[in-house]
C-alpha cells in the first residue's frame, strides 16, 4: 500500500517513525501551502533534504557554516562551473580548505535543519516515492532518525502549547504602554517588532520575515510575556472564532466541560 495522505492526519514525526521502522528507501515528497519538500532516505536513514528553492549546494552550505569565506566561495563558484558536489568536495579536500568530516558534519546539520522546518508544517499533502532516490550529483549522508524523531516530538508539543497561548495567527498585535527603551531584543524579535501594527496580522508578519508558525509564535509569546505587545483584532476585519480555542471538538465533552464550569461558578 502506497504511503500517501494529509498532514492533518499524520504528523511529520509519525511519518519519519514509519520510514525508520520499515527501513524505507526512497523520497518523501510533501506539498505544503507554498513550498514543496523532498526528503530522501536509504534503508530508513536520512540521506538528503531540500525544501522549495532553497539552495543546498555544498558550496552554499559550507559558506553558511563559515567553513569557507566570501572570497573562497566566489572563487569556488567561478571555478566549479558544472562540477557536481561530489567532485567539488574532493577538490576542496585536496586543496586543504576542508576535511571530509567538515563536509559530512555540515551537510548533516543542514539536512537536519530542513527537517526542523518541516516539523512546523501542519497542512500539506504527502506521498512516499520508492523509485525516487537521493540525487546522485549531491553528497548523501546516513543519519539515524531516532534523535530527529525525538526532537520533532518535543517541537510538536511546544507548538501545541504555543497554539494554546496564541490560537490564531490571523490576529494582529499592538504596543502596550510600556516603552521599548532599554529592552534587549534579538535580531529576529526586532524584525517582528518593526511590523507591529493593528493593520498587520501575525501571519502576515511571519510571511514577510519568512518565519515558520512555531518561530513567530515563540517570538510573539516572549513579547506578550514581557508586556511589550498585546493581541488585537486586525483593523477593519471581523475575526471568526477559532475552533482551537475550545479544548475539545466533541459535543458531549464540551457539554460536560460547560456543566462543570457552571457548577464551579455556582459554588464560588
Amino acid at each position: 500500500m502506497a504511503l500517501r495522505g494529509n498532514l492533518r492526519d499524520f504528523t511529520i514525526t509519525q511519518l519519519l517513525n514509519l520510514i525508520n521502522l520499515a527501513s524505507k528507501t526512497g523520497t518523501l515528497v510533501v506539498d505544503g501551502p507554498s513550498e514543496q519538500a523532498h526528503i530522501s532516505f536509504r534503508d530508513g536513514k536520512l540521506a538528503y533534504a531540500r525544501i522549495g528553492k532553497e539552495e543546498g549546494s555544498l558550496a552554499v552550505v559550507l559558506h553558511k557554516a563559515n567553513k569557507i569565506n566570501a572570497n573562497q566561495y566566489r572563487a569556488i563558484s567561478d571555478r566549479a562551473g558544472q562540477m557536481t558536489d561530489k567532485e567539488l568536495g574532493l577538490l576542496l579536500i585536496n586543496a586543504g580548505y576542508v576535511t571530509q568530516e567538515d563536509i559530512l558534519m555540515n551537510l548533516q546539520g543542514y539536512f537536519t535543519e530542513m527537517i526542523r522546518k518541516l516539523f512546523t508544517w501542519v497542512e500539506g499533502i504527502f506521498r512516499f516515492e520508492n523509485e525516487l532516490l537521493p540525487p546522485e550529483d549531491r553528497i548523501n549522508v546516513r543519519l539515524d532518525l531516532e534523535n530527529i524523531i525525538i526532537e520533532g516530538s518535543r517541537q510538536l508539543r511546544e507548538l501545541e502549547q504555543l497554539q494554546d497561548e496564541i490560537p490564531s495567527l490571523d490576529m494582529a498585535l499592538k504596543f502596550t504602554e510600556r516603552p521599548l527603551t532599554n529592552v534587549n531584543l534579538s535580531v529576529e524579535e526586532w524584525k517582528v517588532v518593526k511590523f507591529v501594527d493593528p493593520k498587520n496580522t501575525m501571519r502576515q508578519i511571519a510571511n514577510t520575515n519568512k518565519l515558520s508558525d512555531i518561530e513567530i509564535r515563540r517570538i510573539v509569546y516572549g513579547l506578550l510575556q514581557a508586556g511589550l505587545v498585546e493581541m488585537a483584532r486586525p483593523a477593519g476585519v471581523v475575526t471568526p472564532p477559532n475552533p482551537k480555542q475550545f479544548p475539545t471538538q466533541n459535543k458531549e465533552e464540551q457539554k460536560t466541560l460547560i456543566n462543570k464550569l457552571i457548577g464551579r461558578i455556582r459554588t464560588m
